[in-house]
């Protein structure tokens, strides 16, 4: 695949050289293959040469996608009112995955600080050390926030997780005529390549719609995120709810003909690809999310689903429109800016529809407003 993209400096370049050198003896030490999942955690994941995990500018203008809350504030000011009809009910504090450059936390903050509402901690969980920086100064203003490397036994309050399910490794399967066979990664010379193996009995249980799909069908298997949400279940089992925003569908639109070939993406410097291999370590590498995969493993974890629908009628229900009134219309200039960056949020065509949240707790419920534009029976 001959792809024509933004070139990377010399020390870009050496970095995703480092990184191919590694997964290539790892997968020789493999017998000459690994999961493709096992491939895209070290390509993200790999200690100070993976894509979160090593020096490179991941987010804005400078970076290789743009996410709410870097579009604008209203994002995080909306968000914050949920959270403290939610943390009415359970406890003051918050816990975000994947913070990002910090900016959700920080418009989070801002808005409930403004509101009068205390939040007594703000904890992040994020596994990049550059990012992680960057949040710090970010956020220097607010001694509630804290760090930790990794998710807590328990935790009562609001956890929030912007983007971050579609980050998770997955695994690759496609059906053939003899059956389901996992896709994973080998060596052709130098260079990466797929090589399909027998599915394990393992890989294919957790294969929806496996029976109905028909051959030739290639799809992602969720087993880390599925596996995240168990283990947000054990943490919330005192009381808590978690708000996660990202983009996906329920499973009966997962597995439609028009997604036969999966819905791997890769994103560098603002330029959508389907190809995993190029430049490893320098681009992010995501999958679409499987919410009725999500909302089951909560369940079945023992947390009660309080809530699923798209982005554009979470936010249109959390207030958002009249958070954008408070910029007056006559000041036409700042006001057009927000209603701008507002319709980016809520509009069909860019984020609205294709992005959804999915609320999940215990001992906690969504206002009553939320209740008109809910999806939950669809997943």
């Amino acid at each position: 695949m001959q792809l024509h993209l933004p070139e990377p400096s010399l020390d870009a370049q050496s970095a995703s050289r480092a990184l191919h050198k590694l997964i290539a003896s790892d997968i020789e030490a493999h017998s000459g293959w690994i999961p493709f999942a096992r491939y895209m955690e070290q390509v993200l994941y790999a200690p100070r040469l993976g894509y979160y995990s090593g020096g490179a500018a991941k987010l804005g203008k400078d970076g290789d996608f743009t996410t709410a809350p870097e579009i604008t504030p209203l994002f995080g000011a909306t968000l914050a009112h949920v959270a403290a009809d939610l943390m009415d009910q359970t406890s003051p504090r918050i816990m975000e995955f994947g913070a990002g450059t910090g900016k959700l936390a920080f418009d989070i903050l801002t808005e409930l600080a403004s509101a009068g509402i205390p939040v007594e901690t703000y904890q992040i969980v994020d596994l990049s050390g550059e990012l992680r920086a960057r949040q710090e100064e970010t956020l220097r203003a607010f001694p509630q926030v804290s760090w930790l490397d990794a998710m807590p036994a328990s935790f009562s309050g609001v956890v929030i997780g912007n983007e971050v399910l579609d980050a998770m490794p997955v695994h690759l399967v496609v059906k053939t005529e003899g059956g389901w066979m996992e896709r994973g990664v080998g060596l052709s010379g130098e260079h990466f390549t797929f090589v399909d193996r027998p599915c394990s009995p393992e890989l294919y249980a957790q294969i929806s719609e496996a029976d109905s799909l028909p051959d030739g069908y290639l799809t992602e298997v969720h087993p880390v995120a599925t596996g995240f949400m168990h283990s947000l279940a054990s943490m919330l089992s005192a009381g808590g709810a978690a708000i996660l925003i990202d983009y996906g569908f329920p499973a009966h639109e997962y597995y439609l003909d028009q997604r036969g070939q999966g819905t791997l993406m890769c994103h560098y410097r603002h330029h959508a690809h389907p190809d995993p291999f190029y430049l490893p370590g320098l681009q992010d590498v995501t999958a679409h999310v499987d919410f009725t995969a999500m909302a089951r493993a909560a369940i079945d974890g023992g947390l009660d689903l309080l809530g699923y629908t798209t982005q554009a009628a979470f936010l249109l229900d959390a207030g958002i429109g009249d958070l954008l009134l408070r910029t007056s219309p006559e000041d036409q200039l700042r006001y057009l800016k927000q209603a701008s960056a507002m319709q980016k949020l809520i509009s069909p065509a860019e984020m609205g529809e294709l992005f959804k949240v999915l609320v999940v707790g215990k001992n906690a419920e969504l206002p009553g407003r939320f209740a008109r534009n809910d999806r939950s029976h669809r997943l």
